[in-house]
């Protein structure tokens, strides 16, 4: 493992194909079967080593042909245009899992499964988001489009809250549960239509969540 220190602290949106929970975060299998996803952080206050990492943002797509720890997956990176050369190459040294412990963050465990590495794209990024109010808005260019927003009750018409608990979790300590919505292009298209989305207040380091 690289001994470089990194922190993340920001605002993390996913939405996945997976039913609403997601069986993923309890060791079931994908609700479909196979896994397709997108992951959007915005940084708002980070480093990696001594280059600081704060105001950017980055998103990832994933697909898995079965359950995540199956492996074959495919990802792609895209990061914030506006990163220098030394932020650029923090943050893809972050995401290749290389730089934290193994099996401590998700970066480390989604990367040991991969098969494919699509070439990052540097782009505009705008994330925008709310975890209390389960509200979310990613733009990656014309590429990507995703929003995030609370699980109505069918009854009463009221906004759902659920929220996911994992105490030795490798991505997050509570995240907020929402309904998501996602068009992708690029490497790994996207469809996704009300179906599972979770964000969380992130804050991860190479050996793990800090809780």
């Amino acid at each position: 493992m690289d001994t470089v220190d990194w922190r993340l602290k920001g605002f993390e949106f996913i939405n996945c194909n997976c039913d609403y929970g997601c069986p993923c975060q309890f060791n079931g299998r994908p609700t479909q079967g196979d896994c397709k996803a997108i992951g959007a952080v915005r940084v708002d206050d980070g480093y990696f080593g001594d280059v600081r990492l704060d105001g950017l943002s980055f998103v990832m797509t994933l697909k898995w042909p079965g359950a995540i720890h199956e492996g074959n997956g495919e990802a792609q990176a895209f990061i914030d245009e506006r990163a220098t050369q030394e932020q650029r190459d923090a943050l893809l040294a972050i995401l290749s899992g290389e730089t934290s412990e193994p099996g401590a963050t998700f970066f480390n465990v989604f990367a040991s499964t991969m098969t494919k590495m699509h070439d990052p794209v540097f782009c505009d990024i705008r994330i925008e988001g709310d975890v209390d109010d389960r509200t979310a808005r990613v733009k990656v260019g014309d590429m990507i489009e995703a929003e995030g927003q609370p699980i109505i009750n069918p009854v009463t018409g009221e906004a759902h809250r659920a929220r996911i608990d994992l105490p030795g979790g490798f991505e997050y300590a509570v995240a907020e549960v929402a309904s998501g919505r996602t068009r992708a292009s690029g490497a790994i298209p996207l469809a996704l239509d009300a179906s599972h989305s979770h964000m969380s207040r992130l804050d991860i380091g190479p050996t793990g969540v800090h809780r």
